[in-house]
């Protein structure tokens, strides 16, 4: 019975000294609450290891997904298809670019930091569209 009782005690601090893990929303949409079109909002998300991100399809003909070379190393390449609510969980920290490929070239992109973290070398090398640079290098502002 004491046994029972301390290892029962035992498991309730280990339970609540755990974070529970945060679940960011993120819409996919035509028209974002500023007036910019094609967008995920919020476009910047700070999360922490372990935490999740939803995108839900609030207007149809959109898409979430990893863009490539613009995530960690280590990190779970994801990509949901058109009008797909997917969460992922992200437990590598670093900064990890996701696009909507559709209208990657309208600038829908956004941009999730897990952890503490600076905007990473090299982030916009590559093939990036000028609509969606600028919105990156707008979002990765955030980090600085």
């Amino acid at each position: 019975m004491i046994r029972t009782l301390l290892t029962s005690a035992a498991l309730t601090v280990i339970l609540a000294g755990a974070p529970a893990a945060e679940t960011f929303e993120v819409q996919m949409l035509n028209q974002g609450s500023d007036g910019e079109r094609m967008v995920f909002e919020p476009a910047f998300v700070q999360a922490q290891p372990g935490d999740i991100v939803k995108f839900i399809v609030t207007d149809r003909g959109h898409n979430a997904e990893l863009n490539d070379g613009m995530f960690p190393d280590g990190a779970e390449q994801f990509t949901g298809r058109i009008n797909e609510e997917i969460e992922v969980t992200l437990e590598t920290e670093g900064v990890y670019g996701v696009i909507c490929k559709p209208h990657f070239s309208m600038g829908m992109v956004m941009i999730i930091a897990v952890g503490e973290v600076a905007p990473p070398d090299g982030f916009l090398e590559g093939r990036v569209p000028r609509n969606a640079k600028a919105r990156f290098e707008q979002q990765l502002s955030n980090l600085q």
